[in-house]
């Protein structure tokens, strides 16, 4: 499954990227957008039938002096370069070391102390907790209970997003939302793609949602920053927050997502 990744990886972004800004020179038309293969092969300094088989999906290697290049040539973002690396099953020499993992306990409780809207994603990004002021905001969603009674399953996020009219409804700016949410999922559980619990997320909403399998297929990579969220309240009308994600150090595989509420005129 990696190797396949890798390989639509690599020549998507390959695609996108115009020989110019590689600092290569270039002549006459081209019928084909981007990098050809041969031209991020000379980049890269390996061979174009190298590059074919890479983006083929074959069990082929590559060392992290490779990739190092291939992400210079490709003019991936930290995100982007971190997903490669991953892929290629490779420690990236420029990476922050992975965080312990630990107890939950008082990241969870954590939430208590927090007065403005709060929630805690686990990996496959279902909410395991959140605040009094994230359930009235995000109606829908956190506003069902703490559990499905009968199934025993935390709220997902990309479920809610995708597959409930009440958040087409809900946030503003749907359509530029989710695909920037995909994005930011691919980046998240890039280390994690093989993992029997995260497969299941991405089959289940490629299958249930057009719009889904479309962003999934962009591999577009981007880390889970913060900026101005907006909503639609269906009581409270027109809502604006600044969105803040926190890692937890104890537990690398949770986040905490905090909504600092926006004066009206930050909405413009």
């Amino acid at each position: 499954m990696k190797n396949q990744d890798l390989g639509k990886f690599i020549r998507t972004h390959r695609e996108r990227v115009r020989p110019e800004d590689a600092g290569l020179r270039t002549t006459g038309r081209r019928r084909t957008p981007g990098l050809r293969r041969e031209e991020l092969a000379q980049l890269c300094d390996v061979s174009p039938t190298w590059i074919t088989w890479l983006e083929q999906g074959r069990p082929v290697t590559a060392s992290v002096e490779t990739l190092a290049a291939m992400a210079d040539a490709l003019k991936l973002t930290a995100a982007e370069r971190s997903y490669l690396f991953t892929l290629a099953g490779k420690l990236d020499p420029a990476a922050s070391p992975e965080p312990a993992h630990g107890g939950a306990d008082a990241v969870l409780g954590s939430l208590a102390h927090i007065s403005i809207p709060a929630y805690i994603l686990d990996r496959q990004w279902n909410a395991l907790a959140w605040n009094d002021a994230a359930q009235d905001l995000f109606v829908g969603w956190l506003d069902q209970g703490k559990k499905d009674a009968e199934s025993q399953e935390a709220p997902s996020l990309l479920h809610y997003t995708f597959l409930s009219p009440r958040a087409r409804k809900l946030i503003l700016d749907w359509e530029d939302r989710a695909r920037r949410l995909v994005a930011e999922f691919r980046a998240d559980c890039g280390r994690h793609l093989d993992d029997t619990a995260v497969q299941p997320v991405v089959a289940d909403l490629c299958r249930l949602s057009k719009e889904f399998a479309a962003y999934w297929q962009d591999y577009d990579v981007t880390t889970r920053e913060g900026g101005t969220r907006q909503f639609r309240h269906p009581q409270r009308g027109l809502l604006a927050y600044q969105q803040t994600t926190f890692y937890a150090a104890v537990r690398s595989d949770l986040k905490l997502v905090m909504l600092s509420p926006l004066a009206a005129g930050a909405m413009a």
